[in-house]
């Protein structure tokens, strides 16, 4: 039984690749038009941006020692330094400090995603080898016991036909026996025997 595959549309397959630039250029975007509805050098912004991007790193570091769960912390860093760089995109004026932040923090993402995607491409590649090695290894049992019962079918059908032809046989030869009679047999409470041709 094979199962059907289904590929993937090509922007479905190239998302994932493509999120991390589109987080970094989305909090960018969003940073400068904040800074155009007056977050430049608003003191009061950076101060609010500051504490939830340290509130975003604290919530990691317990997340941290709590849980161990890597997901938990990755996302807690991630928001910290997204609000950090939102923070400064905002409060900057100009395009250069936030343009190089964001190559920073893009570069950075991607950097981070590699390693979750080498281990999912090895995860998955180990996954479709064992996937493969247990089909192969079925199919090899599949093989032989259809080997083993093909060969006691032909061997119950040989002994089957030794059987008939000693029996046909023996039938002759009973016949052929002086005092043969097939009525005293089935007086004394005998099976009836087919009769053999006399």
């Amino acid at each position: 039984m094979h199962d059907t595959t289904v590929a993937p549309h090509w922007a479905a397959a190239a998302l994932p690749k493509a999120a991390p630039a589109l987080a970094t250029s989305t909090v960018l975007i969003l940073a400068r038009i904040w800074n155009a509805h007056g977050a430049e050098h608003s003191v009061g912004n950076a101060v609010l941006m500051t504490a939830l991007s340290l509130g975003a790193a604290a919530a990691g570091v317990v997340a941290g020692n709590a849980t161990g769960d890597s997901v938990l912390v990755g996302t807690a860093f991630a928001t910290s330094g997204a609000l950090a760089f939102a923070g400064v995109a905002g409060y900057a004026d100009g395009l250069p400090l936030p343009l190089l932040l964001w190559s920073l923090a893009t570069t950075g993402a991607y950097a981070l995603a590699a390693r979750y995607w080498r281990t999912d491409r090895r995860e998955t590649v180990a996954f479709q080898r064992e996937t493969t090695e247990r089909r192969e290894e079925y199919a090899h049992l599949e093989r032989v016991e259809t080997i083993r019962a093909t060969a006691q079918v032909e061997v119950a059908q040989a002994a089957g036909a030794i059987y008939a032809e000693q029996l046909a046989a023996a039938l002759i030869h009973r016949a052929a026996l002086p005092g043969y009679n097939p009525a005293a047999l089935e007086r004394a409470g005998l099976p009836e025997l087919p009769q053999g041709d006399r």
